[in-house]
């Protein structure tokens, strides 16, 4: 990683990033490398030996989400991989063993009760927590590794990630901070003392909705390398053209961001005044419960918005009357999404809260759009 990477702007960094040497007659981002196999003649060395080791296309994504992710440090290494859940799982199979405790967000992304059963299973104790208030510091006693996830998917809390890093150190516990919605240019972890920076590519990273990807970001050493053994071991890989698709997104990453979270706030304020909307969270609002420690550890609040309609019909008909906003159930993307989370039964949230991701539409026409579909969806 080059003494660039600290000095510039997050624009030029995230345009930069990860891109190779300039050569004469080579294209700036080399295309995605297709191969199952490297010639290897003689002695197994070099970088590139088979393909579910590594591919050059990993490579130069692993490093230019380290550059994001880590701006200035030699000692961090990036792996990426087949999605959000395969990074996640590669942390917490890597690192767990039967008889160790792990502590997990209690309100955090729908899979992990799904996660926590195959834990449990391999007989890992699982203990759950909110994310609000820091009440994961209350069952950290004796644990091996502490989840966090900040800001919360769906409820938007926030909490300390200083605070609970040093208590989970201190008890001699790995500490690793799912980092999908907050995206390096809101949040680095790993600045804030975490070992693991985990988060879905799919997501805001790339920000497209064509791409499903996962990466983890840690310290170089027997973490990682643990880490590295397991997507070796599972074959939880990346696609060249996944990878290329993800490095050439990056480019256009604070340009999203920045539209996208400047227009989330504007939504917000703006639902703020409707009274059938309830349970309004963004931490970027200055009255949202959880801005006075998000404003402390993160430089942008995100671009979802979460909030209560009265009942299902009433959700159900708000997302039927927009018309620039897909129901779909992910987020970050340049276009606008919204769904009621509670059809996926894993949330636990009233029948009525919408998750909305706000995207890349001229913020005038998306409010009036949301506005307008509140309007018309009222009984």
């Amino acid at each position: 990683m080059s003494d660039r990477a600290t000095d510039d702007g997050e624009g030029t960094r995230a345009v930069r990033a990860g891109l190779p040497d300039a050569a004469k007659n080579e294209p700036t981002l080399p295309g995605p490398a297709f191969a199952a196999h490297f010639h290897l003649p003689g002695e197994v060395d070099g970088p590139y030996t088979y393909g579910r080791d590594t591919n050059p296309s990993w490579s130069l994504l692993e490093r230019a989400i380290g550059e994001l992710e880590a701006p200035g440090r030699s000692d961090v290494e990036t792996l990426v991989f087949a999605s959000g859940m395969a990074a996640i799982s590669a942390v917490l199979f890597s690192q767990l063993r039967a008889g160790d405790t792990v502590v997990l967000p209690g309100d955090g992304y729908q899979v992990l009760p799904m996660v926590r059963a195959q834990l449990e299973a391999y007989g890992i104790e699982v203990r759950t927590a909110p994310t609000g208030d820091d009440a994961q510091l209350d069952v950290l006693n004796g644990a091996r590794l502490l989840w966090i996830e900040s800001p919360s998917n769906p409820g938007l809390d926030v909490c300390d990630i200083r605070r609970l890093v040093g208590a989970a150190h201190a008890r001699g516990a790995l500490v690793a901070v799912d980092n999908t919605l907050a995206t390096p240019l809101g949040q680095r972890p790993l600045e804030l003392g975490a070992d693991f920076s985990v988060a879905s590519g799919t997501k805001q990273l790339t920000g497209h909705g064509d791409v499903l990807l996962g990466y983890v970001s840690g310290r170089e050493g027997e973490a990682m390398d643990a880490v590295r053994r397991w997507r070796k071991i599972v074959g939880a890989i990346a696609g060249p053209m996944e990878a290329w698709l993800a490095h050439r997104s990056i480019a256009t990453l604070q340009m999203r961001v920045d539209r996208q979270n400047a227009s989330a706030l504007v939504l917000a304020q703006a639902l703020r005044e409707r009274p059938e909307v309830t349970g309004l969270r963004y931490p970027g609002l200055p009255d949202d419960p959880s801005h006075k420690i998000a404003s402390q550890q993160m430089r942008r609040y995100g671009c979802v918005v979460s909030f209560t309609l009265p009942t299902r019909a009433r959700a159900e008909r708000f997302l039927d009357a927009l018309r620039l906003v897909d129901d779909a159930t992910s987020f970050g993307g340049v276009r606008s999404t919204a769904e009621r989370r509670r059809r996926w039964g894993g949330d636990d949230v009233p029948e009525g809260f919408i998750r909305f991701s706000v995207g890349a539409e001229d913020p005038e026409d998306l409010v009036a759009d949301v506005l307008r579909a509140l309007d018309e969806s009222a009984d």
